[in-house]
């Protein structure tokens, strides 16, 4: 821990003195429970991710209505409205009706808190956080941008999972919520008629839980009480009944072991090398091209970040060869010279405006990452276009599926060329946003940047041009840093963008239109 403070202060006035860092960005969205602009009553017909139909997941038939199990669950109800506390009032406004919304958020507040990278020892040595011991120095994880991409596709795609099933058996037994079984109870928010068997909140509190405990270990106790908050909240909300909220913790549990076994298993373990096989990459490199990046910090640290991150399973792209780009230019190749150059005359003349979006884009170290960036874009425009929760998971699973692809096909890249940062090949050559411990070719925000943006425009066609602008300026964001060529950014660019086109043809094939 000591470490961790110390690099933290280290950062905390680098900061200051080279205004470099990234420009505070919220993760928490100002927003209110609203009315839904559909209710996707067919959702649960549409194409599932992991699972191959709903009925995998068994849920009990629920009390017929006029029954005196259902009339007892509506008197429980009524009494646990009439004696909620302030602070019970408060959580409910706080959930919403789109409470997805609220787990996204808290799941970035996590990245940037674990997005801390463990510092040199005081011998100048370097130890890496270890999953088997979350709680030894430094604390695992190092959420990087490959981690935080990785942990967000893992956990829409739960959530998304978990609400077709959800919608399948809201359809299937018709339950209606609780404000229209009884006129004595209202909803806290619009009342827009959804039916309330089972509870797809209780779905997104534990398929929230369940991923992100795993995703953040030492976070489990706090985890587990924003669960019980939410799924407390529920009830006394009026739009669901105890045993709508037990089915959705039955549908939330088994989707999340189903997902979590995907992670157990899809390569991530082994992205961060040992030295002996890091060095064995960059040699392999050397002999194919001629050139191999180094790292220019000091002390040095003796491996890259993650260097087998491209071999983590895939989302929706058959291999990374089918989106790996071509050869970039040879270090001393006319079109390397003219990128250098470039570079130099940014470094000497950079505009307000050119150093205003470095730093907005940097999204370093205690930030949620470029992957997280992108993320509240989808927040804020799904609660522009009254999205109900069904249809917002829908838009985070394929988003972050691409954008997680992008990353590991950029990873891929990286290391598979071993492309050397301008720092190391232009001499006295210097950033303002210091050196990435990776290597240069592709860029990562560009190619996470491309797949969001292209996903997005995909489901918000009104506004692609804004998020096409997004990506464009986070791509040259990075050449405005100095930490990346101009064929970096655009060559990710596309390689972004091809990516994507996997994720939005398998949207376009999900039933959901």
């Amino acid at each position: 821990m000591k470490i961790q403070l110390r690099y933290l202060f280290l950062f905390a006035s680098f900061c200051v003195l080279t205004g470099s860092c990234m420009e505070e960005l919220p993760t928490r969205l100002e927003y209110e429970g609203y009315e839904y602009a559909e209710l996707d009553e067919d959702a649960g017909n549409w194409n599932l991710i992991l699972l191959t139909n709903p009925e995998q997941v068994s849920i009990p038939n629920p009390a017929p209505a006029g029954s005196p199990d259902l009339n007892q669950e509506l008197q429980d109800a009524k009494t646990k409205i009439a004696n909620a506390t302030s602070a019970q009032r408060e959580s409910v406004k706080y959930w919403t009706n789109n409470s997805l919304l609220r787990w996204n958020e808290i799941a970035l507040e996590l990245s940037v808190k674990y997005n801390l990278i463990p510092g040199p020892n005081p011998d100048g040595t370097y130890t890496l956080p270890n999953p088997a011991d979350p709680s030894a120095t430094p604390n695992f994880p190092f959420a990087h941008p490959p981690y935080i991409s990785r942990m967000l596709a893992y956990l829409s795609v739960a959530q998304y999972d978990g609400l077709i099933t959800a919608w399948h058996y809201k359809k299937k037994f018709g339950r209606e919520a609780p404000y229209k079984l009884d006129p004595q109870i209202s909803s806290a928010y619009s009342e827009n008629g959804l039916r309330s068997y089972p509870s797809d909140g209780a779905v997104i509190a534990i398929t929230s839980r369940e991923i992100l405990s795993v995703m953040f270990p030492l976070e489990k106790e706090y985890l587990a009480k924003l669960a019980n908050e939410h799924l407390e909240s529920l009830v006394i909300a009026g739009i669901n009944l105890s045993s709508d909220v037990e089915a959705g913790i039955l549908i939330g549990t088994a989707i999340s072991k189903t997902v979590l076994a995907r992670a157990s298993t899809d390569g991530m373990r082994n992205a961060q090398t040992p030295k002996p096989i890091s060095d064995s990459i960059k040699n392999a490199a050397f002999e194919r091209f001629g050139w191999k990046w180094d790292n220019m910090e000091s002390p040095q640290r003796p491996v890259g970040l993650t260097p087998l991150f491209g071999k983590v399973k895939m989302w929706n792209v058959p291999t990374v060869e089918e989106v790996r780009p071509g050869v970039p230019p040879a270090p001393g190749s006319e079109e390397f010279n003219e990128n250098a150059e470039e570079l130099k005359r940014y470094a000497a003349n950079l505009t307000y405006e050119q150093r205003r979006i470095a730093n907005f884009w940097n999204d370093g170290l205690n930030t949620y990452s470029p992957p997280g960036h992108w993320n509240r874009f989808a927040k804020e425009t799904a609660v522009k276009y009254r999205l109900s929760p069904v249809r917002t998971a829908r838009v985070f699973a394929y988003m972050n599926m691409a954008i997680v692809d992008a990353g590991i096909s950029c990873w891929d890249t990286k290391y598979y060329y071993h492309y050397p940062r301008p720092i190391q090949t232009i001499p006295g050559f210097k950033t303002i946003l210091g050196t990435p411990n990776f290597p240069a070719y592709t860029s990562g925000h560009s190619t996470f940047s491309a797949a969001a943006a292209e996903v997005l425009s995909h489901f918000f066609p009104t506004d692609a041009s804004q998020f096409r602008k997004w990506a464009n300026e986070a791509a040259m964001s990075r050449v405005y840093g100095g930490i990346h060529y101009r064929f970096d950014a655009e060559v990710g660019l596309n390689q972004g963008k091809a990516v994507a086109a996997y994720s939005v043809a398998k949207a376009k094939l999900d039933q959901a239109d």
